[in-house]
C-alpha cells in the first residue's frame, strides 16, 4: 500500500499535464510559484518539455527568448497556472495573450474548483464556470485583437488594455484596476501589442485561438511529505476566516467559537475555499475522508466537506483516513510563544521574499460594504536565504572573482523567482565584479529558499530537522556537512565539540563546500540548508529568541502564582523596554538591540499574559482576568510607552493617531534642545523689560499647549482602553471556546508544576484521540452511509457505531488559521507515545505561524481591533 506523500502526489499531478506543457512557455503566479518551489518542481516542468517557466505578474514579451528546451519555432502554446479565483488573474492572462501575438492555444490551470468559483461570495461566475471564463476570455481577447487592428489601420498607438478596463462592460469590468498595479500599468500598454512584436507578423493576431480551463488542485507548499501549508499569496490562504464582528479576532483567525453554526452569507469566504481544497487534495491522494471537528469554523468547513462527499463520492473505492480539523483560537498561546523549533528559528530569523503583488478583487464590491470582508495579507513562506553574505562574511581571503563566479553557476540553475530577468542581472552583476558592494547588492537579490525534496541519502533535510528541537537539528545539519566533507575529500581546520553546533562550527565548513563550483552545486541541498541554521544561530536573532523564551518562563512562572505576580511581571517587561527603547533612540537606533525587549516585544509577551490570565483566572462577563487597579498599572505603563516611542511599532489601534504622538515627542526634544541652549546664556543679557513681555507670551503658549497635551492624551486613553477590551476577550477565550478545554485535556492537572514544559493544543488532542478518549466539543461529521443507518436501519439492529479518529490509519490533522513549527514536533511526539507507528500522520494549516505573524493578526494591520 503507497504511503501518503503530498510532495509526489504534487510531482505525479505535474506529469500528468505533459501534454500541455510541452511546447509552452509556462506562467506561474506567485502563489505557484511559492508552491512549486518548495516541491521542487521546476526541474519537472523543464523534463516536461516547458521552452521557459516565467512570472504570471512579471510578464514581459521577452519571455519567450529564453528557451531552455533549444525550440526556435515561434511560441503557438502557453500554459498559466494560478493560485487565485480566475477573476483575479484575469487580467494578467489577457495581458499574456496580447503580448504573444502568435499563441493558438493558452490552457488556464487553477487552483480553484469550479464549485468554490460559483460559491465563492463576489465570483461573478456560476457552476459551469470553466466553461464560462473560457467564454468571457475569448471574448476580452477578440475584443482587444479588433481595437489593435483599428489602430494599427490608423497608425495610432494607444493604451488599449486601459480603455479594455474602463469603457468595457463585459468580464474586465470585474477584474481590478490598471492602477492597482504598477507593473502592469507599465508594460502593457497597445504599443507593446500592436508594434512590438518579437514572436511573428501581426496577422498572427487574427488567427483563432483555443482556450481551455482546467483544475490543478496540487497548489500547496510542503516542508516535508507529510506536512504543508498554503502558498501565502493564493486565493484560499488570503480569504477572510472571520467577519468583524464581536466575537471575532482578525480576518486572519477563525472568530471565538460560541457553539453556534454559521449558514448562509454567514459562512466567511475561506470556510467554502477551504473545504474545497481538502476535498481535491484527499481525491488526489485517494482517500476517503471520516470528519472530526473542533471549533465554529472548523465544523462549517467540515459540514461542507461532508456534502461534497456525499455529492461525488457514492460507488468510490478509496483508501479510508481521518480528518481532524481544528480551529487556531483554541490555542494561541502556542503560535504566539518561543519554543523549541529550528524551524520556527529560521523561519523567523531569515528575511522573506516581498509579496509580488496585491489582488483587491474585493474592492468596493457590495459582499465587502456588507459583511466588511477583506481579504488578508499572510507572509509569505518563502524565505531568502542569504548565502552569498554568508560565503563572504570575516573572509578577507576570499578570491571576490573566483567567489562570484561560483556564485553565478550556483543562482543560474537556483534561483526561480527573477528567471525573465536573470539574464540581465547576470550581466550586470559581471561587470561590477570589482565592486564589492554592487557584487554583494546585487547577489542578495537573487537569494534562494528551501527546496522540500533536498535530501541526503534518501533522508529529506526539512523533514529531518521538523521532527528536532533546536540543538538536536543543529547537531544533526553539522554531522551532515562533515560527512559531506568526507565524500568530497575536504579538511577544514575547525574545532568542534561533540553534541553541539555553533555558528563558528558550521560556517567554515559551509564556505570549504562552497569554494568549487563543482561541489557547491552538488552541495547546494546541504548548504542552503546549513545556512539557515547558521542565520538562527547568529547572535542577533538567537539572542533575542532566548530572551523571548526567558520572558515567556518567567510569565508562566507567575500565572502560577498568583493575578498580582503575572500583572507585575508584565508591567516590569513593559517598563524595561521603554527604557531599551528610548536608550537605543538616544543612540539613532529605532529597535533596540541584542538581547533587549522593544515595545512591539513587550506587547507580544502582554498578549501571552493576558492568554495566561485567562487560563489560570478565568472571568465571567466583560470584565478582564486582573483587579482594576492592576491593569490601571498596566494601562499607565503602555501610555508611557507609546508617548516616549511612537514610532518603534506600527498598529492598528493607533491609526490616525501616531503622527501626532510623533509630532509630540519632536516638540518636546526640541523644547529640550532649546532650554538646554537657553541655559548656557548669560542672564545679564536681558532687562526688566524683555522679562516682563517675554515671560507674558511664554505663559500664553504654555496654557495652549498644555491643552493640546491633554487632547492626545485623553484621545491616547481612549485608544488603550479599546486595547485592553481585545485583551479581554483574548483572555476570555477558555471561557466562552465551549467549555471543554479542562474537561478536554485536562489543562489544570498538566500545569500543576512546570507549566512552562507543557504541551500545546495538538499535543494534548492527539494524545486523547489516539488514546480513544473522549474529546467534548468534537464534532463527527456522519458520511452518507451513516447518515441512512441513522435514519431508519437502526430499528432492525444494523446501528453504527461512532467511528474514532484512532481507527484510521491514515490521519490528516489541518488547523484552521495556520500552524507553526513546534506544533509539528509536539504532534509526531505524540504519534510516537502513542505507540501507534502504523498510523500515518499528515499535519497541515493556512500558513506558517511565527510570533511576528501573531502579532499582526492580533494588533498590526490584520487585526480586527
Amino acid at each position: 500500500m503507497a504511503l501518503a506523500d503530498v510532495i509526489k502526489c504534487g510531482i505525479d499531478s505535474i506529469k500528468q499535464m505533459s501534454e500541455h506543457i510541452e511546447g509552452a512557455i509556462l506562467y506561474l503566479d506567485s502563489g505557484c510559484t511559492e508552491s512549486f518551489q518548495y516541491m521542487g518542481a521546476f526541474p519537472v516542468l523543464l523534463d516536461l518539455g516547458a521552452r521557459a517557466v516565467c512570472s504570471l505578474e512579471n510578464m514581459s514579451s521577452l519571455d519567450a527568448v529564453v528557451d531552455w528546451n533549444s525550440n526556435f519555432d515561434p511560441t503557438r502554446k502557453i500554459v498559466v497556472m494560478t493560485s487565485r479565483l480566475l477573476s483575479d488573474a484575469h487580467r494578467y492572462i489577457v495581458r499574456c495573450l496580447s503580448t504573444h501575438h502568435g499563441v493558438r492555444r493558452c490552457a488556464i490551470f487553477t487552483s480553484i474548483s469550479e464549485i468554490a468559483h460559483s460559491a465563492y461570495p463576489d465570483s461573478p461566475l456560476g457552476p459551469d464556470a470553466f466553461h464560462e471564463y473560457e467564454t468571457l476570455l475569448l471574448q476580452d481577447y477578440e475584443e482587444l485583437v479588433k481595437k489593435c487592428e483599428t489602430k494599427s489601420r490608423q497608425s495610432e498607438v494607444g493604451n488599449f488594455k486601459e480603455k479594455l478596463t474602463n469603457e468595457d462592460d463585459g468580464w474586465s469590468r470585474l477584474t481590478s484596476s490598471e492602477k492597482d498595479n504598477p507593473h502592469l500599468e507599465a508594460t502593457s500598454s497597445g504599443k507593446d501589442f500592436c508594434e512590438d512584436n518579437p514572436l511573428g507578423p501581426l496577422e498572427d493576431v487574427g488567427q483563432t485561438l483555443v482556450v481551455s480551463v482546467h483544475h490543478f488542485p496540487m497548489i500547496l507548499c510542503p516542508f516535508s511529505p507529510r506536512v504543508f501549508v498554503l502558498p501565502s499569496e493564493g486565493s484560499v490562504a488570503e480569504a477572510c476566516l472571520s467577519f468583524e464582528h464581536e466575537d471575532s479576532l482578525s480576518p486572519g483567525l477563525p472568530s471565538i467559537s460560541t457553539g453556534s453554526f454559521s449558514d448562509g452569507d454567514d459562512v466567511p469566504p475561506a470556510a467554502t475555499l477551504t473545504a474545497n481544497f481538502l476535498y481535491h487534495l484527499a481525491s488526489k491522494m485517494d482517500l476517503k475522508m471520516e470528519i472530526f471537528s473542533l471549533g465554529d469554523l472548523s465544523k462549517t468547513v467540515g459540514k461542507i466537506l461532508t456534502d461534497m462527499s456525499s455529492l461525488y463520492d457514492v460507488g468510490r473505492r478509496k483508501r479510508s483516513a481521518g480528518l481532524l480539523l481544528v480551529d487556531r483560537t483554541f490555542d494561541l498561546l502556542t503560535p504566539c510563544c518561543h519554543g523549541d523549533s529550528l524551524v520556527d528559528r529560521m523561519f523567523s530569523s531569515l528575511p522573506r521574499r516581498k509579496r509580488t503583488t496585491s489582488y483587491n478583487h474585493m474592492k468596493g464590491s457590495q459582499t465587502q460594504s456588507k459583511l466588511g470582508l477583506s481579504s488578508v495579507k499572510r507572509s509569505p513562506v518563502d524565505v531568502q536565504i542569504p548565502l552569498a553574505k554568508l560565503l563572504s562574511e570575516e573572509d578577507s581571503k576570499v578570491d571576490e572573482s573566483f567567489l562570484s563566479k561560483n556564485i553565478e553557476a550556483f543562482l543560474c540553475g537556483w534561483d526561480t523567482y527573477n528567471t525573465s530577468s536573470q539574464i540581465v542581472h547576470l550581466v550586470d552583476l559581471s561587470k561590477k565584479v570589482h565592486n564589492e558592494k554592487s557584487l554583494s547588492s546585487e547577489i542578495q537579490l537573487l537569494s534562494g529558499s528551501f527546496v522540500s525534496s533536498e535530501n541526503f541519502r534518501g533522508t529529506p533535510y526539512m523533514e529531518a530537522i521538523l521532527d528536532r528541537r533546536t540543538k538536536d537539528g543543529a547537531v544533526l545539519i553539522k554531522k551532515w556537512l562533515q560527512e559531506t566533507l568526507r565524500q568530497e575529500n575536504l579538511n577544514v581546520n575547525v574545532r568542534t565539540r561533540p553534541g553541539s553546533a555553533t555558528k563558528s562550527e558550521l560556517q567554515p565548513m559551509v564556505k570549504a563546500l562552497a569554494e568549487s563550483q563543482s561541489s557547491l552545486m552538488r552541495n547546494r541541498g546541504i548548504i542552503q540548508i546549513a545556512a539557515a541554521t547558521i542565520a538562527a544561530l547568529d547572535e542577533s536573532h538567537s539572542t533575542k529568541w532566548d530572551t523571548f523564551i526567558g520572558a515567556e518562563k518567567m510569565l508562566h512562572v507567575s500565572a502560577g502564582d498568583t493575578s498580582q505576580s503575572l500583572a507585575a511581571q508584565i508591567q516590569d517587561l513593559i517598563n524595561k523596554s521603554t527604557l531599551a527603547s528610548s536608550h537605543g533612540q538616544k543612540y539613532g537606533k529605532m529597535e533596540p538591540s541584542g538581547g533587549l525587549l522593544s515595545i512591539k516585544d513587550a506587547l507580544l509577551l502582554m498578549i501571552t499574559g493576558y492568554i495566561l490570565a485567562g487560563h489560570h483566572f478565568p472571568t465571567s462577563g466583560s470584565g478582564g482576568p486582573f483587579s482594576w487597579q492592576e491593569e490601571q498599572f498596566l494601562k499607565d505603563a503602555i501610555m508611557d510607552a507609546l508617548i516616549d516611542n511612537p514610532s518603534e511599532v506600527k498598529l492598528k489601534f493607533l491609526h490616525g493617531l501616531t503622527e501626532e504622538l510623533e509630532a509630540n515627542i519632536n516638540r518636546i526634544k526640541s523644547e529640550e534642545s532649546k532650554e538646554t541652549s537657553s541655559n548656557q546664556l548669560d542672564i545679564d543679557d536681558f532687562d526688566d523689560d524683555q522679562w516682563g513681555t517675554w515671560g507674558e507670551e511664554d505663559a500664553d503658549d504654555n496654557k495652549k499647549q498644555v491643552y493640546n497635551d491633554m487632547q492626545l492624551k485623553l484621545e491616547l486613553r481612549d485608544r488603550v482602553d479599546n486595547l485592553f477590551k481585545f485583551l479581554h476577550k483574548v483572555s476570555g477565550l477558555k471561557g466562552r471556546n465551549i467549555p471543554m478545554r479542562e474537561r478536554a485535556f485536562g489543562l489544570e492537572s498538566n500545569f500543576d508544576g512546570d507549566y512552562y514544559s507543557s504541551k500545546g493544543l495538538l499535543y494534548k488532542l492527539l494524545t486523547k484521540l489516539l488514546g480513544k478518549n473522549d474529546v467534548p466539543g468534537l464534532e463527527y461529521h456522519s458520511s452518507t452511509v451513516g447518515r441512512l443507518f441513522k435514519s431508519g436501519f437502526g430499528r432492525f439492529g444494523l446501528g453504527q457505531a461512532k467511528p474514532s479518529l484512532a481507527d484510521q490509519n491514515v490521519i490528516l490533522v489541518f488547523v484552521v488559521g495556520g500552524i507553526n513549527g513546534l506544533e509539528v514536533r509536539e504532534a509526531l511526539e505524540a504519534l510516537s507515545e502513542s505507540g501507534r507507528p502504523d498510523i500515518e500522520l499528515i499535519l497541515g494549516g493556512t500558513t506558517l505561524l511565527t510570533p511576528a505573524d501573531m502579532f499582526d493578526l492580533l494588533l498590526g494591520d490584520s487585526s480586527n481591533i
